[in-house]
Order: structure tokens, then C-alpha cells, then sequence
């Protein structure tokens, strides 16, 4: 595909923005539509990026003939719109979470295989630089055998569903994690609902495949001006490498060395510590991909697995048990 990519974003939030702006700063894409559900912010956002407003996501479909839909929506809102994009055969660019209920993530993979569809889902932290070089180091068998994760990332948030932060939140913590340590074979939960949110705080337990043992502390009752607010940490036989705050710091240490090698953004690198720019990375990759004919580098069905997860968490919590996980 040489020629420029087609691109409308559905969706007008804070997030979709991202999508507006990233598209639009692309020289490889022509940004073309905005649709959303109120007419004055749909009108609105597209003014500021110089491109057409849609209310209507069918007539948008039509009208631009796009050769890809990124769609930015509350996270509750997103089967109807998702599927609709499918069936008219686009490929399309989900936010997370994918959707709420199993059915609903399964009968999206399944619609858009049927088309042969590309189906991309941003899992934009992976491609944060600390969890690169985490990545990284891991492969070239730095760490060793790896022995324990922990993953911890709270802030301030609402509870439109009771388990909200488990299932549109933490499902970074559950795809970084099997991203970095493969996949978490079984969970065992506890939550807490005493802020009146919903279980908005949780901690969980995890055993992976490859025989490590793994944590996960997610919560909406903290302040994402905390320092610290997201930690992760790796560690292995060898040696230990620690994301803080996802774009702010990483550090890698060998086991016994009280010397450590230090990542951090230089004076003038602004763009690896602003958290927003790691979508940006994330569309280098996955762009080149559809150009290519590739598959998506994190593709929808990463969606699905953290939604699974995500739902064995909650039933180890309702029943008191561990939860095995297919």
C-alpha cells in the first residue's frame, strides 16, 4: 500500500482526541471524519483537526469510504458501534477494553474473521521504551529464569460497573503481564468495595505457565498524582529490570550488584516521557502492519484474553477459590 491510508475516528472523549491527533500529525494518513453521538462535540472536534462531522456512523461509512476506523468510546459503548464497522467490512482500531461480556468479544473476532478483517486493539502501554527494554532483556536472557512479576497502578476513577476498574483498567496489568512473563495459568482475587465505588480496589495472586508467581494491585481510590502510581517489576534468576511509571524511569540490575543501569528520558527526548506519544509508537508498529498485509502486532483477540482474565478474577472472588484459566 503505498499511497495514503484512508483514516476516520469514531468517537469525541478525551481519549479519542489522542486518535484525532495522532492520525492527523501522520504524513501517511489522510484523516478524513469524526463521527459522534452529540452534534456540537462532533462538530467541534472536527473542526480543530479540519475534517467532516458525522453523528451517523453508517452514513460516515458511506459518505468517506475509509480504509480503516479507529473508534474511541465509554468503555461500555462499544460492541454496537464495533460490529457495525465489521459487518460494513472496515478495518478498524478498538480502544480497550474490547467489551464487557464473552459472548460479545467472541462474536466480534468471530464477525471479523469471517471477513478476513485486520482487528487491531490498543494496548499502547507495551510500547512505553521501560517496557521495551523490559521486553528486551528479557529475551536476550538477561533476567534469567523468571521467577515473580508484580504490577501495581491505581489513580482516581468512576464505577459505572461494579467491577470497572478490574475489567477497563487492569487489563493493561493483564496483557502487560502475559506480554512480558507468558500466559497466567490460574487466580486467586480479593477486592474491596468499602469506598461505595464498586470493588474498586483489588489484589490479586497469579501463577504463570512457566511456573513464576505474579501480583496485581489495581485500584480507583488512589490519586494518579501519587509518584509511583504504576509499578512493574520483573524479576529473575539473574536479574531484575523495574518499569516506574510507565514512561518515567526503568532500571535493570543483575542479581548480587549494587550497581544498576538507568533509563530515563534525556533533555530534550519530550516525546518518550509523555505517556500520550506511547500511541504513537504503538501506530508506527501497527500501521506498518497494515500496509504490509500483516496481522496487527496486538491484535483484538489480546482483548479477549484480558477480559478472561478479568472474569476468572471475579469469580476466585466471589467463590473464595483459585480460578484456572484457559
Amino acid at each position: 500500500m503505498s499511497e495514503r491510508i484512508k483514516v476516520a475516528v469514531v468517537g469525541t472523549g478525551g481519549w479519542g482526541w489522542q486518535h484525532a491527533r495522532v492520525f492527523s500529525q501522520r504524513p501517511d494518513v489522510e484523516f478524513c471524519a469524526v463521527a459522534g453521538r452529540n452534534p456540537e462535540r462532533a462538530r467541534a472536534r472536527a473542526a480543530e483537526f479540519g475534517v467532516r462531522a458525522y453523528t451517523d456512523i453508517g452514513a460516515m461509512l458511506a459518505q468517506e469510504k475509509p480504509d480503516l476506523v479507529s473508534l474511541s468510546l465509554p468503555n461500555q459503548g462499544h460492541f454496537e458501534p464495533t460490529l457495525q464497522v465489521i459487518r460494513a467490512g472496515i478495518p478498524l482500531l478498538v480502544e480497550k477494553p474490547l467489551v464487557f461480556d464473552l459472548a460479545e468479544a467472541d462474536t466480534l473476532l468471530e464477525e471479523a474473521a469471517q471477513r478476513d478483517l485486520f482487528f487491531a486493539i490498543n494496548f499502547n502501554h507495551r510500547y512505553a521504551t521501560p517496557v521495551q527494554k523490559t521486553w528486551q532483556a528479557i529475551n536476550d536472557g538477561r533476567l534469567g529464569e523468571l521467577v515473580f512479576s508484580t504490577w501495581r497502578f491505581g489513580g482516581e476513577g468512576g464505577q459505572d460497573h461494579p467491577y470497572a476498574n478490574l475489567i477497563e483498567t487492569q487489563c493493561h496489568g493483564f496483557d502487560m503481564l502475559e506480554y512480558l512473563c507468558g500466559p497466567i495459568e490460574s487466580v486467586m482475587a480479593e477486592m474491596t468495595g468499602k469506598t461505595g465505588k464498586g470493588f474498586s480496589t483489588m489484589a490479586l495472586s497469579l501463577r504463570f505457565a512457566g511456573g513464576a508467581v505474579g501480583s496485581l494491585i489495581g485500584s480507583y481510590d488512589t490519586s494518579y498524582a501519587y509518584p509511583g502510581t504504576h509499578w512493574l517489576e520483573v524479576n529473575g534468576t539473574r536479574g531484575r529490570a523495574l518499569v516506574e511509571d510507565t514512561v518515567r524511569r526503568w532500571s535493570f540490575q543483575k542479581s548480587g550488584d549494587e550497581t544498576a543501569e538507568v533509563w530515563q528520558a534525556g533533555y530534550f527526548h519530550d516525546k518518550a516521557r509523555e505517556f500520550g506519544r506511547t500511541f504513537d509508537a504503538y501506530l508506527d508498529a501497527m500501521l506498518a502492519a497494515f500496509k504490509d498485509g500483516q496481522p496487527p502486532p496486538v491484535p483484538a483477540r489480546a482483548g479477549r484474553r484480558a477480559l478472561a482474565l478479568a472474569l476468572a478474577a471475579i469469580e476466585s472472588f466471589e467463590t473464595g477459590r483459585r480460578v484456572t484459566v484457559p
